[in-house]
């Protein structure tokens, strides 16, 4: 297998096939399932695919990924037939099949591709199966797509020529310019001139660096892509060749005596293949003209950037901390160096809140997965179920979106297998045959929260009681379980309550996975039900991951930070309002309302001379609709800390429901533990 890896990072023509095809791939996929869902192909969807899969044979077969090129071929073919014979009836639901196990192959494929896995996947039982419901759309058993003459066989950095006497070389001048949307404009130049090279004794154009040089793509789209060479190849064939680029906007194309002076002199031919190792970033950018309309400038930026400019950001947050908190300027007058200070971190705040923008993207790339989840499930089955999709412009850190995806997944997968019912019990019930399944997702305070609603059978407390006391999960009398609580069993380890293993669940596997995934980025996760009504989960996340407001606190020696976003109010305590409950748990009495204490040198073992809750400070935090009073010594004030995740060799030992979220560094160069309230509070109420 190790002869087969290699490394994506290093090959930029690789890194840009790998985006561009994943973008086109989600987009098919959009098409075919709404296609699906209204039981129209319009002709725009037919020719939005014809030309999908027109541009990922070609960028296959330019990469020498011969099977997705091929496969490509023939859903190209498929949809030619059908533009070309406007007549012809299809089933929507059967193209919709055939065309998403390509879609699937394909992003399986690219899948290996990221992994640094040889592309091998066998396709040809694919092939078979387009070809042969080409056929039966047709009518036509040897039915064969004729739509250009057959091109030179291709090859690839190697120049086919061996000059003979007698040949006649023909010198050729192109200039071309792009649709202004096309995007990628260096990209598509490269492609023409890969689509060149085999027919060509040599050539020379500007840009030169097509790929090296991120500014090729404005210089094409200001002044066009020139190209000098030449080849044996009659002006016919020759115009066959570069018209193989289907965004082409004008094409120039003569033959000519001399080749242009210009165009030589900034053009070597022999450097034109040579890719280096650098990452390519595409850039598109707005034809400039003299016109009132606004368009943003976009660039695709490798994310381990992005992660990497994070880094530094927060490392900048830190040594700023450092800087105006130095012990050294204790008790000196700096009114400069105070307004310097002031700027600075005025500064720093707008960097971070651009960096934080910039790795904003909405939660739609994963919630528009999940209608091909929906679609497929309700087939396998045979469940007519629909997907209603509310808020997903809400934007979240990139990081949160790569590892939300699989718990949502799963978390639908529930809902279809669970919670929906099957039609007949539906029917008995009074309800809609048609069950509905509502994925919501809206900012609160700081955070996300996504709701996945089923308007199923619902959860059945005694059945998961006693499931759970079967499998020995219950760790307190069930009479003291809260519905929270009860709710909550499902996310154990080994914990189903369906009776029969299915290809969806059954096996007591999944949930518990689902609830680390979602606590591994920082975020909770509970389950509200109402038997025959329907269940909803919520999950409550985060915006971003690598800085947030914090409240420093002391407890003996040591320093505890409390995000902010968690924190209702603080407030010294006075005695009389302090009661105990039957098993002597100390509690508060506030505004009517009691609350458990919880002494945090108790909870983390630290020494402290103030034992006596009248002189430390309280903390009122609240997470998941639960609230708390925390005991520390005292407040020492406001903070903006990076996040930092704790060493891999003590995570074993302290978990996110031990109180511990992670850790920082403080001003003087000190650590602090950042706390994670909600695994502190589900140790008290």
């Amino acid at each position: 297998m190790e002869e087969n890896k290699f490394s994506i990072a290093s090959e930029p023509m690789l890194e840009m096939f790998t985006f561009e095809t994943v973008n086109l791939i989600e987009q098919l996929e959009e098409i075919l399932l709404r296609a699906e869902k209204d039981s129209e192909l319009s002709g725009e969807d037919i020719n939005e695919i014809f030309r999908v899969m027109h541009t990922i044979k070609g960028s296959a077969a330019m990469m020498m990924f011969k099977n997705i090129s091929k496969i490509a071929h023939e859903v190209e073919d498929v949809f030619y037939y059908i533009r070309e014979n406007k007549q012809v009836s299809v089933d929507i639901s059967n193209l919709s099949d055939k065309v998403l196990e390509v879609v699937d192959f394909i992003k399986e494929e690219i899948e290996k591709i990221k992994s640094g896995v040889k592309a091998d996947g066998n396709e040809e039982k694919i092939v078979e199966e387009m070809k042969s419901y080409l056929a039966e759309i047709s009518g036509n058993l040897d039915i064969e797509i004729k739509r250009e003459p057959a091109k030179t066989k291709q090859k690839f950095y190697i120049s086919p020529y061996d000059l003979k006497k007698g040949d006649s070389i023909h010198r050729y001048s192109v200039k071309v310019f792009f649709e202004e949307d096309s995007q990628m404009e260096n990209i598509r130049a490269y492609t023409i001139v890969h689509n060149l090279k085999p027919i060509c004794k040599e050539i020379f154009h500007i840009p030169k660096n097509l790929i090296e040089d991120s500014e090729s793509a404005k210089y094409i789209i200001e002044n066009g892509f020139d190209i000098n060479f030449s080849s044996l190849e009659e002006y016919e064939k020759v115009k066959e060749i570069v018209e193989q680029e289907i965004f082409i906007k004008t094409l120039e194309l003569k033959e000519i005596e001399e080749y242009e002076e210009e165009i030589v002199t900034q053009s070597i031919s022999q450097e034109l293949n040579k890719v280096q190792n650098k990452i390519c970033i595409p850039e598109v950018v707005p034809l400039e003209k003299e016109t009132t309309t606004t368009k943003q400038n976009i660039i695709s930026v490798n994310i381990a950037r992005l992660d990497k400019l994070m880094d530094i950001v927060g490392e900048i947050v830190i040594t700023e901390s450092m800087v105006i908190k130095n012990k050294d300027l204790i008790g000196l007058e700096l009114d400069n160096f105070n307004k310097a200070a002031m700027q600075l971190r005025k500064l720093t705040d707008e960097l971070q809140d651009t960096v934080m923008s910039i790795r904003m993207v909405p939660i739609s790339l994963i919630f528009n997965k999940m209608h091909r989840i929906v679609r497929d499930m309700s087939r396998n089955l045979d469940k007519n179920v629909e997907l209603e999709v509310i808020g997903d412009e809400t934007e979240v850190d990139k990081n949160i979106i790569d590892n939300l995806s699989d718990p949502l997944m799963h978390l639908i997968r529930n809902c279809m297998d669970h919670g929906i019912e099957e039609k007949e019990e539906r029917s008995s019930t009074g309800k809609d045959l048609k069950g509905k399944i509502t994925l919501e997702a809206k900012n609160i305070s700081g955070d996300v929260l996504i709701k996945i609603t089923d308007d199923g059978r619902g959860l059945d407390k005694r059945k998961i009681i006693n499931k759970a006391k079967q499998n020995g999960l219950l760790t307190k009398d069930e009479s003291e379980l809260t519905e929270r609580e009860i709710y909550g069993l499902i996310f154990l380890p080994g914990f189903s309550t369906k009776d029969e293993v299915t290809e969806y669940s059954g096996r007591g596997v999944g949930m518990d996975v689902v609830k680390k995934n979602i606590e591994k980025v920082g975020g909770s996760v509970f389950v509200e039900s109402v038997i025959g009504i329907g269940t909803t989960i919520n999950i409550k996340i985060p915006l971003t991951l690598a800085i947030v407001d914090g409240m420093e606190i002391s407890v003996g020696n040591s320093v505890y930070t409390i995000p902010i976003t968690t924190i209702k109010e603080s407030f010294k305590l006075n005695k009389k309002d302090l009661i105990l409950d039957t098993n002597g748990n100390e509690m508060v009495m506030v505004r009517g309302n009691c609350y458990p204490i919880v002494r945090l040198h108790k909870l983390f073992g630290v020494t402290t001379q103030k034992i006596d809750l009248e002189d430390g400070i309280i903390v009122m935090v609240e997470a998941d609709d639960q609230t708390a009073c925390l005991y520390a010594d005292l407040l020492l004030g406001e903070q903006q800390v990076v996040v930092k995740p704790l060493p891999p060799y003590l995570t074993r030992y302290i978990t996110k429901e031990s109180g511990i979220g992670g850790c920082t560094i403080l001003g003087d160069g000190n650590i602090s533990l950042i706390l994670d309230i909600t695994g502190i509070i589900n140790q008290v109420v």
